[in-house]
């Protein structure tokens, strides 16, 4: 059976994508770090699709704890495999550079940027020696533009970019497409604690987006009508940066 693993699976954007999978079809491996009630949520929300749904944990930053959990998964599953990786984890912690202490870029750099590294050599291995599979890289708009205060995001954002770009010809011939969804502001708990008033009259579409306006454009690059995409980012953010 096929699956699609999704890192940072259980709350706001990845339990989106993650149902979007679920509704074409795939089986759902989500990935989460420590809320156990979200995951168990996402997972029946899942199931309610009629796939199955895995319950994975691991921390993305810990290359121990992602080949751990990865081969625990393979073994458990000799004859299934992951046709689609979704890299959604992510964490912010911002402050302007002057200011920003070790831990807060090194955090946010082992999560977004290490964690991608690790957990897609992982998934990889199989998607190239079966010849097909997705590579979908939750970005950012930071990454793309840079935002004051996320020196930090928005470099981890943009190194995933270029790695997305690099690896798409790396596997191209493997008939494996590599892309990314750069998001703009979208109403999560990770947007919470911003301005949103403030912060809307900069976007031409006037407010945040939601979840599921980035899930629906995974969804294309993970289906076969993507195909011939490969190395793209997509823009999912009502227009902030035109």
């Amino acid at each position: 059976m096929n699956y699609a693993l999704v890192t940072g699976g259980s709350r706001g954007i990845g339990r989106a994508i993650c149902l979007e999978l679920a509704g074409m079809g795939y089986n759902i491996i989500i990935n989460y770090a420590s809320n156990q009630q979200a995951a168990q949520e996402a997972k029946a929300l899942v199931e309610a699709k009629g796939v199955k749904a895995d319950l994975l944990p691991f921390d993305v930053s810990s290359p121990a704890a992602i080949e751990a959990a990865l081969d625990g998964w393979k073994e458990a599953h000799p004859d299934d495999f992951i046709a689609v990786l979704v890299n959604n984890a992510g964490i912010r912690r911002d402050n302007m550079l002057v200011l920003m202490q070790d831990d807060e870029w090194n955090d946010v750099m082992a999560t977004a940027l290490n964690g991608f590294f690790h957990t897609t050599r992982h998934v990889l291995k199989s998607m190239v020696r079966k010849r097909t599979g997705r590579i979908i890289n939750i970005v950012s708009v930071s990454g793309l533009t840079g935002l004051a205060g996320q020196a930090n995001y928005s470099a981890s954002r943009a190194a995933v970019i270029g790695a997305t770009k690099a690896l798409a010809k790396e596997v191209a011939a493997r008939r494996i497409t590599v892309n990314a969804v750069a998001p703009g502001y979208i109403d999560t708990d990770m947007t919470h604690d911003l301005d949103q008033a403030a912060l809307k009259g900069q976007i031409p579409v006037g407010r945040f987006g939601t979840p599921e306006e980035v899930a629906y454009a995974v969804g294309f690059l993970a289906s076969e009508r993507a195909s011939y995409i490969t190395g793209d980012v997509i823009s999912v953010n009502g227009g902030l940066y035109t």
